[in-house]
């Protein structure tokens, strides 16, 4: 069976998986499968689950934010901020998981410190203006 090379890169991370048998991703029109020699192709590909199969192992999945899908010269390129990769998609889903209550809570930890400094201002501006009116 002819297979391709999937070059996956994020931000942090750029790896080649050659030996793939087919990929399957979703776009906006759908989900939909790449195997060797499919036509040149450029899609962006939307948040949720990708995976793909060597000759070697099962399916492999990926979870990612979205990102540029490229087939083209016989290979597939995945462009994407990150992604996170596991053999067993419900581990991938609690890892998910995971990261998405941390960021969250980073998030709202931003939100306290930014209306801190809000009020710290406010604050400091209030004070001047005391200072330079008349009594």
């Amino acid at each position: 069976m002819s297979t391709f090379t999937l070059h996956l890169h994020s931000m942090t991370v750029a790896r080649s998986v050659p030996g793939v048998r087919s990929l399957v991703a979703r776009d906006a029109s759908g989900s939909f499968g790449i195997q060797a020699g499919h036509e040149d192709f450029l899609t962006a590909l939307e948040f949720g689950l990708a995976r793909y199969r060597t000759g070697a192992v099962d399916w492999q999945y990926l979870a990612l934010p979205g990102g540029i899908l490229r087939v083209a010269a016989g290979a597939v390129w995945l462009f994407t901020r990150r992604y996170l990769e596991d053999s067993d998609y419900r581990r991938l889903g609690g890892e998910l998981e995971r990261q998405l209550r941390a960021e969250e809570e980073a998030l709202r930890e931003t939100r306290v410190s930014l209306q801190q400094m809000e009020q710290q201002l406010l604050r400091r501006l209030w004070e001047l203006e005391q200072r330079g009116s008349p009594a």
